[in-house]
C-alpha cells in the first residue's frame, strides 16, 4: 500500500512553499524591501492621475478633435457660478460683482464672464443668474472655488457652483468606507479562527499586495493615462480579492493541520490545492479585465490594467507572502487553530454534510426556487438605461445640487447639461441650422451661433429635459439623425452631455463581444481543468444569472430611486466593470468548490460523496469569504460617490447570491440531479485536451501528507 504511495514531482508552488518554509525571513524581507521602494518610488515621482475620456469613432470625439485643433478656448473646462436672490439679482449687482473679481482672481480660472452683459445670462424673472467662469486648474483648486461659493452665500444672496471638476471636487476619497470594510474583516476572521494572529495575516497579505500596486501605479500615471477615481476602486477590488486568496489558502492550511500533517506538509498542500485555485481564478479576472480592451475606451482600457495589476500583485502576494507568514507564525498559530477545533461541538463540516442531505432531498424544487428568484430579480434589466448622473442626483446641501436646482428653476432642467452645436462652414448655414433646431418643441432655449474661430460657429442648445433624462438622449439623436442632415454645411453635436450619451451607445453596442469573449474563454478552461461538458456550461449559466440578478438590484434601486436615493441611469461602465469583476471572482469559488469534488470523485468514483465532501470542506471557508467580501464591497455605500455606490452595492450583491445561493444551494443540488453525467466529456475531446489539474491527485496529496511524520514540528 505504501508503494502506492511514492511521491510525484513537487509542483512549482509545492516547490515555492518548500522555499519559503526553510527562507521565510528571506521572503518577508523581500516583500517589505518591494513594498518600502514602491512607497519611496511613488512618493518621489507623485501622481499624474488623469481623466481619459476619448471614444474613438464618435461624433462628440470628433468635436472635440476639431476645436483642440481650431479654437483650442471653446473647449476648456467650465465651472458655472449660480446666483439666487428671491428678491431679484439684480438689486445685488455690487455684491456679485466683487464675488466674480474675487473668483477670476483665483488660480485656475482664466476668465469669467459678466452676467448683467451676457444675452440669457438672467431667468425671466430676474431671482436666478449665472456666469461662466474658464477653468484649467487642479481639483484642490477648484475645491478653493467651493470654499469662496460658500463664503459669498448669505443675508440673502446663494452663491453656488455647478460643472463637471466641481463634482469631482466634492466627491470623498471613500476613506471611512475602506476603515469599515477592514474592521468588518477582520472581526469576520477572529470569529472564524478564534485567534487574532490567524485573522491578521489574510488581512496582512491584502495591505502589502494592495499596497504596493498604490504606489506603483502612482508611478505609472506618469507614463498611462489612470483616472482620478483609480483609488478606490482598486481597494475595493484588491483588498476583497486579496483577503478572499488569503483566506483560501490559509483554510486549507488550517485543515490540513487538523487531518494529522505537520506545518511544512499542511503549507505544501495548501499551496499545491488552494493555491492553484487561487492562480486559476486570479487568471480569470485578469482575462476577463483585459476583455474590456475590446470595447475602444481609453477609461475602461486604464481601470482593467490596474485593477488587473492589483489582481496580479494580490496573486503573487497569495503565494509567496503568506507562506512566509506561516512558517513564521505556524507554532503559535497551529496551536490555536488546534485549541478552537478542540472547543467545537462538532466534527469540521458536519453541518455542512447535513446541509448538502438536505438539499439533495430536495434538488429539484431548489433549482426551480433558486432558478425562478434569480430571474425575478434580473427582471429590472430590461427597462436598464445606462448613463452617467447628473448633479441633481448629488447629495442635498452640496454646492453642486443647490446649483443645478436654482438653474432648473431659473432656466428649466436642460441648462444642467447644455449641448454643443458647431457648424464648420459660413454663417449663413450656422444660422439656417439655429433656425432648425429652435423649431424643435424639446429645445428650451437655442442661443444664436457665435463665431469660435475661423469657419467655425457655435450654439448652445438646452433640451426641455435634464442632462440624463430620456428625453435629452432622445434630443441628440434627433438633431444628429434628422434636423440636422437637412440642413447644409459640417455640423458637429458635442459636449459634455453628448459624450455621456456616446459613452453609453459603445458600451451597448460592444457588450455582445466582450460578454462573448470572456465567457468562452472561462468555459473553455473550465472544460480543460475540470474534464467535463456540463460542468462549464453550468458555471457560465450560473455566473450569467448571478450577475444579471446583481444588475438588476442596481437598476431598481438607484434608476427607480429606493430608499430614498434621487432615481438616475445607471453608470454607463459599471455594468461591464461588475461584470468582468464578477465573473472572475465566481470562477474562484466555482473552482475552489468543484475541484475539492472533483479530487472526491477521482478517489471513490461516487458523485454523492463527492458532492457531500466537496461542500464539507469548502462551505464554510467559502461563506466567511464571501462574507469578509460583502462588508468590504457594501461599506462603499457609504461613499459619497454615486459610481462608488453602485459599483460597491453590484459586487456585494453578487458575491452574497454566488457564494451563498449559489455555491451552497443550487450547485449542490445541480451536481445531484447530473450524477455521474456531470464528469462526463467524449473520449475524442478528452485525447486533444490538454491535461491542467488544479488539484493534484489525491495520492501526490497523501504523499505530501507523510512526506515528514506529523510529531515532526
Amino acid at each position: 500500500m505504501n508503494q502506492q504511495l511514492t511521491p510525484q514531482r513537487p509542483s512549482g508552488l509545492a516547490r515555492l512553499s518548500a522555499w519559503t518554509q526553510r527562507r521565510p525571513l528571506v521572503a518577508l524581507l523581500a516583500w517589505v524591501l518591494v513594498f518600502a521602494g514602491a512607497i519611496g518610488v511613488g512618493s518621489w515621482t507623485g501622481s499624474a492621475f488623469e481623466d481619459d475620456n476619448s471614444m474613438p469613432g464618435t461624433e462628440s470625439q470628433e468635436l472635440s478633435d476639431l476645436l483642440d485643433e481650431r479654437a483650442p478656448d471653446a473647449n476648456e473646462s467650465t465651472v458655472q457660478i449660480v446666483f439666487g436672490e428671491n428678491d431679484g439679482v439684480a438689486g445685488q449687482e455690487d455684491r456679485v460683482q466683487g464675488v466674480l473679481d474675487e473668483f477670476a482672481a483665483m488660480p485656475g480660472v482664466d476668465g469669467v464672464n459678466d452676467p448683467f452683459e451676457t444675452p440669457g445670462a438672467l431667468a425671466e424673472d430676474g431671482t436666478v443668474g449665472y456666469a461662466t467662469a474658464n477653468f484649467s486648474g487642479s481639483t484642490e483648486e477648484a475645491a478653493a472655488l467651493i470654499d469662496v461659493a460658500e463664503e459669498a452665500s448669505g443675508d440673502g444672496l446663494t452663491v453656488a457652483l455647478g460643472g463637471d471638476v466641481i463634482r469631482e471636487a466634492t466627491e470623498g476619497g471613500g476613506g471611512a468606507a475602506e476603515g469599515v470594510g477592514m474592521l468588518a474583516a477582520l472581526v469576520i476572521l477572529v470569529l472564524m479562527f478564534g485567534s487574532f494572529l490567524a485573522a491578521s495575516l489574510p488581512l496582512i497579505t491584502a495591505v502589502f499586495a494592495v499596497g504596493v500596486t498604490f504606489f506603483l501605479s502612482m508611478v505609472v500615471s506618469h507614463v498611462v493615462t489612470l483616472p482620478t477615481y483609480l483609488t478606490p476602486i482598486m481597494f475595493l477590488v484588491g483588498f476583497g480579492v486579496g483577503v478572499d486568496y488569503a483566506l483560501l489558502i490559509f483554510a486549507r492550511y488550517r485543515s490540513e493541520l487538523l487531518q494529522g500533517s505537520n506545518r511544512k506538509g499542511a503549507a505544501a498542500v495548501a499551496l499545491d490545492t488552494a493555491g492553484r485555485s487561487v492562480i486559476f481564478a486570479g487568471s480569470v479576472v485578469i482575462v476577463a479585465l483585459m476583455g474590456l480592451f475590446a470595447l475602444g475606451l481609453g477609461s475602461l482600457q486604464a481601470v482593467s490594467l490596474s485593477v488587473a495589476l492589483v489582481v496580479l500583485v494580490t496573486m503573487l502576494a497569495s503565494v509567496t507572502l503568506l507562506p512566509a507568514l506561516l512558517a513564521l507564525f505556524g507554532k503559535r498559530i497551529e496551536k490555536r487553530v488546534r485549541k478552537h477545533a478542540a472547543k467545537a461541538k462538532r466534527a469540521p463540516g458536519s453541518r455542512w454534510m447535513g446541509w448538502s442531505r438536505f438539499v439533495e432531498k430536495r434538488a429539484w424544487a431548489a433549482i426551480a426556487i433558486v432558478f425562478a428568484g434569480l430571474l425575478a430579480l434580473s427582471a429590472p434589466l430590461m427597462d436598464l438605461r445606462l448613463g452617467f448622473a447628473d448633479a441633481g442626483t448629488d447629495a442635498e446641501g452640496t454646492t453642486t445640487h443647490v446649483a443645478y436646482d436654482m438653474l432648473s428653476d431659473g432656466f428649466g432642467p436642460g441648462f444642467n447639461g447644455p449641448l454643443m452645436v458647431v457648424t464648420d462652414g459660413t454663417e449663413a448655414e450656422a444660422g439656417a441650422a439655429y433656425e432648425a433646431m429652435s423649431d424643435l418643441d424639446t429645445v428650451e432655449f437655442a442661443s444664436p451661433p457665435f463665431q469660435i474661430g475661423e469657419d467655425l460657429w457655435m450654439s448652445t442648445v438646452a433640451g426641455t429635459g435634464g442632462p440624463a433624462n430620456q428625453s435629452t438622449v432622445d434630443l441628440v439623436g434627433q438633431l444628429r439623425g434628422d434636423v440636422l442632415d437637412q440642413v447644409e454645411g459640417t455640423q458637429l453635436v458635442g459636449g459634455s452631455t453628448a459624450a455621456a450619451i456616446d459613452f453609453s451607445d459603445i458600451i451597448i453596442d460592444k457588450a455582445p463581444l466582450f460578454l462573448l469573449f470572456v465567457v468562452g474563454l472561462s468555459m473553455l478552461l473550465l472544460t480543460v481543468v475540470f474534464r467535463s461538458i456540463l460542468i462549464p456550461i453550468k458555471a457560465a449559466i450560473l455566473n450569467l444569472l448571478t450577475i444579471g440578478a446583481s444588475l438588476g438590484v442596481i437598476t431598481w434601486i438607484f434608476q427607480e430611486g429606493m430608499f430614498g436615493i434621487p432615481p438616475g441611469p445607471v453608470e454607463a461602465f459599471v455594468p461591464v466593470m461588475v461584470f468582468a469583476i464578477v465573473f472572475g471572482l465566481s470562477m474562484d469559488y466555482e473552482v475552489f468548490l468543484v475541484s475539492r469534488m472533483r479530487e472526491e470523485w477521482v478517489r471513490t468514483n461516487s458523485p454523492i460523496e463527492a458532492v457531500r465532501k466537496g461542500l464539507a470542506s469548502t462551505g464554510g471557508v467559502i461563506t466567511a469569504a464571501a462574507a469578509i467580501m460583502m462588508a468590504v464591497f457594501g461599506s462603499f455605500m457609504m461613499d459619497d460617490a454615486r459610481l462608488l455606490q453602485q459599483f460597491g452595492i453590484a459586487l456585494a450583491v453578487a458575491i452574497f447570491i454566488d457564494a451563498i445561493v449559489i455555491r451552497c444551494l443550487l450547485v449542490p443540488a445541480i451536481m445531484k440531479v447530473l450524477g455521474r453525467a456531470a464528469w462526463w466529456i467524449p473520449k475524442w475531446l478528452d485525447r486533444i485536451v490538454p491535461h491542467l489539474t488544479v488539484e493534484p491527485e489525491p495520492e501526490a496529496q497523501a504523499a505530501d501528507r507523510t512526506r515528514e511524520p506529523a510529531a515532526t514540528r
